[in-house]
């Protein structure tokens, strides 16, 4: 039997990556790696839930350009029952990148480009 572990986003700087995912989706760092040269560094985050499955963030040290992200196809999402409640956060904090209100959801993106949805409980 297979479960789910983890997603990985790469990053280019942890330190505002790691403020983004607290402020917008209080993620909170389970565990790291640094490679012995500082070549990398990689933080797994956790969900408020406690839930087993968690993103990892890879900062490696000699990245100077933005990822490509290709026609950015992919994206995580998140469910919440507080729904509204966050949504008025993540639009305060100017973070919402596209909404459906006929679907019920939204985006928001992080500061590498990458796009997380929100969905209601349903």
């Amino acid at each position: 039997m297979l479960t789910f572990n983890h997603f990985n986003f790469n990053v280019l700087n942890m330190a505002r990556s790691l403020t983004f995912y607290k402020e917008a989706l209080n993620l909170t760092p389970q565990r790291e790696k640094r490679a012995a040269d500082g070549s990398y560094h990689i933080v797994f985050l956790q969900d408020e839930a406690g839930s087993p499955f968690s993103l990892e963030l890879t900062e490696l040290r000699d990245r100077e350009q933005p990822y490509d992200l290709g026609e950015g196809e992919f994206h995580l999402a998140f469910r919440t029952p507080d729904y509204d409640a966050v949504h008025e956060k993540h639009q305060k904090m100017g973070i919402i990148c596209f909404e459906n209100p006929k679907m019920g959801i939204y985006f928001i993106e992080d500061p590498d480009g990458y796009w997380i949805e929100i969905v209601p409980v349903r």
